[in-house]
C-alpha cells in the first residue's frame, strides 16, 4: 500500500528513534517533534500506519515500527520535477531525499540504488489517479508497453506519460483526453519506470 507523505515522515521518525533508543517514541514525544495539535492525531497516524503494516502497538500500548521497517528505510533522491503535461527541456536537479521502504513498492534491496523520485507537476495524467503535486518514485529498468515513464522525447524533452504501441510504433500517451499522444521524431528514452506514488495532498 502506498504511504502519505506524512506517514512517510512519521514512519522515518519513529524508525530513527527506536533505532537509536532502542525504544520507540511515545505519542507525546511524536506530537512535540511534529507539533501535533493533540496526541489523537498522533494515533490517528500511527493507526493508519498499522493498517498498512508499517508499525504495530506493543503490549505497553506504545507503537513501535516493526523490525523490517527500521532496517531498511531508504533515502529516496527527490530529482526536482517532472510534467505530466507538454514536455519540458528544465533540467532536472537533486532538490531533497525522502526515507522510504522500498518493500512497500516490491523492491528489493539489492535494487532500492535503482530508485529515485520526481515531484508531478500537471494533469495530463489524472485518469491514472496521479495529481499534480504527487512524488512519483521510479525505477531503472527497460520499459514494457503499458507502463507509466518518465520519458525523454527527441533527445531534448521530458514527460510522464504511458508507454503504448500503435501499429509497431511506440508512442507516449496522456491518461487526460484533453492530451494528444506524442510521436517521437527522433528518439525516444525511457529514464525510469513509474512504481509507485507518495500522496502529498489528501484530498
Amino acid at each position: 500500500m502506498q504511504l502519505t507523505e506524512r506517514q512517510e515522515e512519521i514512519l522515518a521518525f519513529v524508525s530513527d528513534y527506536q533505532r537509536e533508543q532502542k525504544i520507540p517514541p511515545s505519542t507525546r514525544i511524536i506530537k512535540k517533534h511534529f507539533g501535533f495539535s493533540s496526541q489523537t492525531t498522533v494515533v490517528r497516524h500511527l493507526a493508519g500506519l498499522a493498517l498498512k503494516g508499517a508499525v504495530e502497538q506493543l503490549a505497553d500500548g506504545a507503537w513501535g515500527a516493526k523490525t523490517n521497517e527500521i532496517q531498511s528505510l531508504f533515502s529516496l533522491p527527490i530529482y526536482g520535477e517532472i510534467p505530466a503535461g507538454a514536455p519540458t527541456s528544465e533540467e532536472q536537479q537533486n532538490l531533497r531525499a525522502l526515507p522510504i521502504d522500498p518493500a512497500i513498492f516490491g523492491v528489493r534491496p539489492s535494487r532500492q540504488h535503482l530508485l529515485w523520485g520526481l515531484e508531478i507537476k500537471g494533469d495530463s495524467m489524472i485518469d491514472a489517479q496521479i495529481c499534480s503535486g504527487d512524488i512519483g518514485i521510479f525505477e531503472k529498468r527497460e520499459p514494457r508497453v503499458g507502463d507509466i515513464i518518465a520519458a525523454l522525447v527527441n533527445e531534448t524533452t521530458v514527460t510522464l506519460k504511458r508507454l503504448v504501441e500503435v501499429k509497431g510504433q511506440r508512442i507516449l500517451r496522456a491518461e487526460n483526453k484533453n492530451y494528444a499522444d506524442i510521436i517521437p521524431t527522433s528518439g525516444l528514452e525511457c529514464q525510469g519506470v513509474l512504481i509507485g506514488m507518495i500522496r502529498t495532498r489528501v484530498a
